[in-house]
């Protein structure tokens, strides 16, 4: 029987332990927290949305890093199988908006409850409090891992395979806090450098943090390329994303759906700006004439008494300071030209990104090992045999919606049940 290590009792961790002892592995899951699923209990707004209930054949246009990667692991153990193991083990599952899956519940603990409690029943060795010191190969393949706790002495335990499930770097708070790498590299692998996504940007403008709080529905936002060269900026650009649907604004500037999933576009080493269409369900010729008829019906009225029906109430001010019209200007003296750019601001708010928040703030991570030194097949290392990887450690990573813990559930699975072959 083989003897296995997985180092994480987050989503990978338990279910690679899981697929592993059931593949009569004899399993050992070291875990540097009190308890098991840390991250899993905050995903989701604490309901935790467990997968995306679209075809499978859809999920990979989800996946913004290395899709083709994740294709034998996600074939293997899709997102039908993760619905059917959670309903089968007595944790009821429900679908939402935009083929999102929870609980029915709506408590991310009852996710948590369930998979341990599988865990457990097949068999698997749990050890809280442990942190792993160190792995140890031999002749190119995995021979032990060197863990301590609190006050007791140094272990050193021999294993035929490892399954490094120790997450990204994203919510440290919960554990997760890039030890995955320093394993990695430590045995010869390539790390593509760690970044936040998923994670609100900063935002230059200074009206944004007048809007601190207020939410908008149902608004269109792109993000586009920021290209500081004259003559490009008169090209046409092709949005780097093109939402439609919710974002916030904060005291540092904008978060929310729409905006934690363009950040899975976003690359350090360039320039953004964002595009906010506040009416998308109209074309510009369309608001222009909402625009106008209002405009006609309150001829003698100002400007700033017209626009209310237009915006939330806090948004008010900042687009009539915005579209440079005097806000006492009687409606009727307004020039069509002042008008026009008044419809195209509404259409086009621009805001220039100046980065995103930190590993705090970011659900998951964008980078990791490189998934050219991981065998897709089996997850398992092509440096050093018995050596495996699964979940947000390996350089793969997906919009929001219950993808990146397809992600997990399906590497997890793939990586446990290699381990024992």
């Amino acid at each position: 029987m083989k003897k296995i290590a997985v180092i994480g009792c987050g989503a990978a961790g338990m279910m690679a332990a899981l697929a592993a002892a059931q593949g009569s592995g004899s399993v050992t899951i070291f875990e540097k927290n009190e308890k098991p699923g840390k991250k899993i209990y905050i995903t989701g707004k604490g309901r935790c949305n467990v997968t995306n209930a679209c075809d499978v054949s859809d999920y990979f246009n989800y996946v913004r890093r290395n899709p083709r990667f994740l294709y034998s692991a996600v074939y293997d153990f899709d997102n039908t199988a993760v619905m059917d193991f959670f309903e089968n083990n007595g944790c009821h599952l429900k679908t939402e908006r935009g083929e999102r899956v929870f609980p029915v519940s709506d408590h991310s603990s009852d996710i948590i409850r369930t998979l341990f409690d599988a865990v457990k029943k097949a068999g698997v060795k749990v050890e809280f409090g442990t942190e792993i010191l160190s792995i140890e190969s031999s002749a190119g393949a995995v021979s032990a891992v060197t863990y301590g706790r609190d006050d007791e002495p140094i272990t050193r335990e021999e294993f035929d395979s490892v399954i490094v499930c120790t997450g990204g770097m994203s919510y440290p708070s919960t554990g997760s806090t890039g030890d995955g790498y320093k394993f990695a590299k430590s045995m010869g692998h390539t790390i593509v450098d760690p970044e936040p996504s998923l994670v609100p940007f900063e935002i230059k403008e200074p009206w944004c943090k007048e809007l601190q709080g207020l939410s908008l529905k149902n608004v269109g936002l792109k993000m586009l390329l920021d290209d500081q060269n004259s003559e490009a900026k008169k090209k046409k650009v092709k949005p780097v994303y093109d939402g439609f649907g919710e974002m916030l604004f904060t005291h540092f500037g904008v978060s929310g759906p729409l905006v934690l999933t363009s950040s899975c576009y976003y690359q350090k080493t360039k320039n953004y700006k964002l595009v906010l269409d506040l009416k998308p369900a109209l074309t510009d010729e369309q608001l222009d004439k909402r625009v106008l008829r209002d405009f006609e019906d309150n001829l003698n009225k100002s400007f700033k008494n017209v626009v209310g029906g237009l915006f939330p109430s806090k948004l008010i001010p900042v687009m009539i300071r915005l579209s440079g019209i005097d806000p006492d200007k009687k409606v009727n003296e307004i020039t069509k030209e002042e008008r026009l750019g008044f419809v195209k601001l509404i259409k086009n708010l621009p805001m220039t990104i100046t980065g995103t928040r930190s590993f705090n703030e970011a659900i998951i991570t964008k980078g990791g090992v490189n998934v050219k030194e991981i065998n897709p097949s089996t997850m398992e290392s092509k440096l050093v045999s018995g050596l495996f990887f699964a979940g947000e450690v390996i350089d793969v990573d997906t919009e929001t919606g219950g993808y990146n813990l397809q992600v997990a559930w399906s590497t997890g699975h793939l990586a446990g049940k290699s381990a024992v072959i």
